[in-house]
């Protein structure tokens, strides 16, 4: 009897002490007096966050714990950080680390890059970059991810990245920039690259469709490299083939692709491109809903603007670059090329033919990018005005536009009610569809490069009401993080990694505008990545804890 009172009370003693070391226990951070929006959609919350070897070690109320650093939110939402469905490239942060804060004045600790295109694969062929990157100082000396994530982790980066493979990337590697389909050898050489990809930790194979060489794929081709992806338990995430009269139709290929491949699908920036296709959009919506209730796991992303963004060149019918950008344009100046391409344009709508979208009105679509110093003065311009300033004809203006190269302009195609309709789906996220961009070297950019999230978060939550604040953070958060496989990431609960955003609802905005789109956001007071503060308290540190996230299979 002494025996088993004494074990009794030596069990009284031990769990006596628990809640004194519980209570006593230390964070490297703490937030305090939080409104958590935990990313899963539920709604909001008071609590405090505790922070401990770059995780969310505890949530709820922590007065007890000491802390190497407290962050008084002040009654602010405290968020998960914002994950970018499709970030553009990674090459920025190589080149310049500095374009992170493009992302972080977003409140966006991840990113997703590779549309068509990748860094890797390489080959002697695709390592000669443009005389614009060489200036830039970019010299592809990998040939692999496994070799590129290294030399990205040397430099560093502020924020998480994850990688797709481009599959125009791996038709450049195995067949050029020719529209030709490949042998059965070839194709198999193909999807070895696109195995390789996975192998070293790229997330998903992507396409982009309506650029070449990448529209030269036929639906048969990439069936067989989606299905090199999925044995490596990749996703699928594509351009569509059409944005506009044929979305539908476009849509039905991206599905097929998924039931066939055994493959989730992920639509990057949908929409419904061309004033008489904006109805198509209920019905594109539609057609996810549909697939999904079949059992085909299918999701899309949007942009909050209605100016999209592509190259100038893009106006023109894929088929004239077969044999390649460069020997199209080389023949560009061929006055009667330039006929055939005109009635080409405005007369034909077999493919996606952007200038029928504005409406066939140049001063629709306005330049957000050059390739020549000496066109700086155009950014800003429609190709209207670029005409009237040359005292040319427009359509003389296009094509010397063209001809000079590196022309990205932004065309209005879209309208509000797609945005607001996209945004109350229950699978769309969020994208930027930009790269990590510097406003003191860069030219000139569009301005979701700098303002997509706090867009949302201003002018469809907060002004329209649209959908609700938990909602849109839900859609910046768990569902993208859900559906790249980071299963760690996009909701404030214990154990997650401390990827977090601190902001005011009623403050923050976007600024960046297409006249003036170098600007950054306002708005988002702290941004941790890692547990570590790269924005605090307004301020940008001098730290790079973000992470290049290989696909955790």
């Amino acid at each position: 009897m002494i025996r088993r009172f004494g074990l009794v009370m030596a069990l009284v003693a031990l769990f006596a002490v628990v809640p004194v070391q519980l209570a006593a226990q230390s964070y490297d951070v703490i937030i305090r007096n939080g409104r958590i929006v935990d990313g899963a959609g539920n709604p909001w919350f008071f609590a405090d966050v505790g922070i401990r070897d770059g995780k969310i070690a505890a949530v709820g109320k922590l007065q007890a714990g000491g802390a190497g650093r407290v962050i008084d939110a002040q009654g602010r939402t405290v968020a998960p950080g914002f994950i970018d469905m499709m970030g553009g490239s990674s090459i920025p942060l190589f080149l310049d680390p500095a374009t992170a804060e493009s992302k972080l004045r977003q409140g966006i600790t991840t990113i997703l890059v590779g549309e068509g295109g990748s860094v890797a694969p390489q080959n002697e062929r695709t390592i000669r970059v443009s005389p614009e990157d060489e200036e830039r100082g970019l010299r592809i000396t990998w040939r692999t991810f496994e070799q590129f994530f290294p030399e990205l982790e040397r430099v560093g980066v502020a924020l998480n990245v994850v990688h797709n493979v481009g599959a125009a990337q791996v038709r450049r590697v195995v067949l050029g920039d020719e529209d030709v389909a490949p042998t059965a050898d070839q194709l198999a050489r193909m999807k070895e690259h696109v195995a390789e990809a996975m192998r070293h930790g790229a997330v998903g194979l992507s396409t982009a469709l309506i650029y070449p060489p990448g529209s030269y794929a036929g639906t048969e081709e990439l069936i067989e490299l989606a299905r090199a992806a999925a044995e490596h338990g990749g996703i699928y995430l594509t351009h569509l083939r059409n944005e506009s009269s044929q979305v539908l139709s476009a849509m039905d290929e991206a599905i097929r692709i998924g039931r066939e491949a055994g493959i989730p699908v992920h639509i990057f920036h949908l929409k419904a491109a061309g004033q008489k296709n904006w109805p198509l959009m209920t019905r594109a919506l539609q057609k996810i809903a549909d697939a999904r209730r079949e059992g085909i796991d299918v999701t899309a992303d949007i942009y909050p603007y209605i100016r999209n963004g592509i190259g100038l060149g893009s106006f023109i019918h894929p088929k004239h670059y077969a044999r390649g950008a460069q020997a199209f344009l080389a023949r560009l100046p061929d006055p009667k090329l330039r006929a055939e391409v005109r009635r080409e344009i405005e007369r034909t709508s077999d493919w996606e033919n952007w200038y029928q979208h504005v409406g066939k009105d140049w001063g629709n679509v306005l330049i957000t990018g050059v390739g020549r110093k000496e066109d700086l003065q155009y950014i800003g311009k429609s190709v209207k005005e670029v005409a009237a300033i040359q005292r040319t004809d427009v359509w003389q203006a296009f094509f010397d536009l063209v001809q000079a190269g590196g022309v990205g302009v932004a065309p209005r195609s879209m309208n509000e009610e797609q945005k607001r309709e996209a945004l109350r789906a229950p699978f769309v996220s969020i994208d930027c569809d930009a790269s990590p961009t510097n406003p003191q070297t860069a030219a000139s950019a569009h301005p979701r490069a700098f303002g997509t999230f706090p867009r949302v978060l201003a002018k469809y939550v907060r002004e329209e009401r649209v959908i609700p604040l938990e909602e849109a953070i839900r859609k910046m958060t768990s569902l993208p993080a859900n559906r790249l496989g980071l299963w760690n990431r996009g909701r404030i609960s214990p154990g997650m990694m401390a990827d977090l955003v601190i902001f005011d609802p009623e403050k923050v905005q976007d600024l960046a505008t297409f006249e003036k789109p170098l600007v950054y956001s306002v708005g988002i007071d702290y941004v941790l990545v890692g547990g570590r503060p790269v924005i605090d308290d307004g301020r940008l540190m001098e730290i790079r804890p973000g992470e290049i996230i290989r696909a955790n299979r």
